[in-house]
């Protein structure tokens, strides 16, 4: 049998999916939740905690197909490729579900470890789901065959956007095509930083002001507009892709906490690209703990003078402006005590990287995730005007904080499905070029088997993405669905850059071959905005707090 049987009642048995995989979850959360007593011991219990932020990410993530699935329905758009992707990340997904969810390569976790036994799959009917005996081969010979066909660039299946979200892409995409992807290799094996003349085209269009409102110079688009923009742009390199996010975090934090006058100085400057912030959080040995931060500043008459270390700084030689997080209370621990500061900065050179009174440091060379490059600084009586504290108060950087890792979250979402994109077209194009034994490597079925999962995963992780924005642009809490699109998008990447260079074989180990750079710059999606471990733990505390909740 091949393909996917038009008898076969495909929404029903989804949505019947989804509705018992409810009770599972719910069934596991309990478990997990008496186990521990609460949220607090999650991280002393992390495989159990950990899967079920992965088995609630999956869940959602066949939501949001599903979801998908059924807009498409009613708009008489679900062709048989948007079927076929949904069949077969069902049943992929329901059959990881039952018997060992992926949460890296040599971590499973399985149903046993989430209190959840064969009797109890089978008794809330989702390990009888009809999705689970659909015809695996034929699906993806099916699949296969139609992604051969598939134009460079453009998303597999429809993406259930809308025409003006859809001209955004186009505008992009034309845009990633013909000044990105050209010069992206070079600019990556020479280590380079990005050519400003390729920032000023992109402040031209928007990219730093996309969702900032217009009253402060912006576009005022969607959050929705944010991932498209920042998918097609890392599709053609994630430094360009990842340009946006340094000024998506800095507006974030100066329209939530700023003080009028701040929004009105900095806001449209931040738009137009006039200036380029980066964020300067990260200390030496703290990681995500930024609770254990300990750069200070200590106030003297009307500037405040900043001393510590911070480290894996993007962009930082070349940023006008630090989102800046020290101790303005020497004696406090934790998060009180913690500031946020607007602090300007002179462009610097590779030269001389930091021309500034005060400030001194150097390039951390990285293996990807290049163009911006990355820098530890040092800062010794580094002086800020107590005009540019962020809000006018002390103590509230933390929370400032907080407000931004939605956004931020989701945007790094839509930068590794960009990746995950990447991955799939030159995985792709080699398998149509590559002959071995007078045929096309992509004919051989394990080839085609590894460019279609890529092609159904980068689908589903797309949906739960847009879902996360959708949720922020709806002015809701969306923490725990920005942390699940961020997961799972990060895994998606970096499977799909791997199996793009085994596909690749010994050509994708040689750094001619572009696929090289999109491995290594798939690598970091895992780790920055959230380590993978750091994120299912975010989750694993919402899901259990909220069990508590109710």
């Amino acid at each position: 049998m091949s393909g996917l049987d038009r008898s076969f009642d495909l929404l029903t048995a989804t949505k019947d999916t989804v509705a018992a995989g409810d009770v599972l979850l719910a069934e596991a959360r309990d478990v997990v939740g008496l186990h521990f007593g609460s949220s607090a011991n999650t991280t002393t219990m992390q495989r159990a905690s950990h899967g079920l932020a992965w088995l609630a990410t999956y869940l959602e993530a066949l939501r949001q197909l599903d979801n998908w699935t059924s807009r498409l329905d009613a708009q008489g758009l679900l062709g048989e490729t948007e079927r076929l992707i949904t069949a077969a990340g069902f049943a992929e997904y329901v059959n990881q579900i039952i018997g060992g969810i992926p949460m890296s390569q040599g971590e499973f976790v399985r149903p046993g470890e989430l209190g959840l036994s064969r009797e109890t799959l089978n008794a809330y009917i989702f390990a009888a789901s009809p999705l689970l005996n659909l015809p695996a081969t034929g699906l993806r010979n099916e699949l296969g065959q139609r992604l051969l066909k598939q134009t460079s660039g453009v998303p597999f299946g429809h993406t259930g956007l809308d025409e003006t979200d859809d001209l955004i892409r186009d505008q992009f995409r034309r845009f990633a095509d013909e000044k990105v992807i050209p010069h992206a290799h070079d600019w990556h094996l020479k280590d380079e930083l990005i050519p400003l003349e390729l920032i000023e085209e992109m402040s031209a269009m928007g990219v730093f002001g996309l969702t900032i409102p217009e009253d402060f110079g912006g576009t005022g688009l969607s959050k929705i507009a944010m991932c498209i923009v920042s998918e097609e742009l890392s599709r053609g390199y994630i430094g360009v892709g990842s340009l946006g996010t340094r000024s998506e975090i800095a507006a974030e934090l100066i329209l939530g906490g700023g003080t009028a006058e701040q929004k009105t100085h900095w806001l449209p400057k931040i738009a137009s690209g006039e200036v380029l912030p980066t964020a300067v959080f990260t200390e030496p040995n703290t990681g995500s703990d930024l609770g254990a931060i300990a750069a200070r500043a200590v106030k003297d008459g009307g500037t405040y003078k900043v001393t510590g270390n911070k480290t894996w700084i993007t962009h930082a030689a070349r940023a006008d402006l630090m989102t800046l997080l020290v101790r303005t209370k020497p004696d406090s621990t934790g998060y009180r005590g913690l500031s946020m500061f607007l602090a300007e900065k002179p462009r610097g050179t590779d030269a001389d990287p930091f021309p500034a009174q005060g400030m001194s440091g150097g390039e951390i060379e990285v293996l990807g995730y290049r163009g911006m490059k990355e820098y530890e600084i040092a800062f010794d009586d580094f002086e800020v005007p107590v005009a540019n504290l962020l809000g006018g108060q002390e103590g509230q950087g933390f929370k400032q904080l907080m407000t931004t890792f939605e956004a931020a979250r989701i945007q790094t979402a839509a930068r590794a499905i960009g990746v995950a994109q990447s991955a799939l077209d030159l995985g792709l194009q080699y398998a149509q070029e590559r002959k071995q034994f007078g045929e096309p490597i992509a004919s051989f079925p394990r080839v085609k088997d590894k460019l279609t999962a890529m092609a159904v995963e980068i689908a589903i992780a797309r949906q739960l993405t847009y879902f996360s924005a959708r949720t922020k642009d709806a002015g809701k809490r969306c923490d725990l669905e920005a942390g699940m699109a961020k997961l799972l998008a990060a895994r998606v990447a970096w499977a799909a850059a791997d199996n793009a260079v085994q596909i690749h074989g010994g050509n994708g180990f040689a750094l001619e071959y572009p696929i090289s750079r999109v491995l290594c710059d798939a690598r970091i999606l895992n780790i920055f905005e959230g380590a993978a471990e750091i994120q299912a733990q975010v989750i694993a505390r919402r899901l259990l707090e909220d069990r508590l909740k109710n």
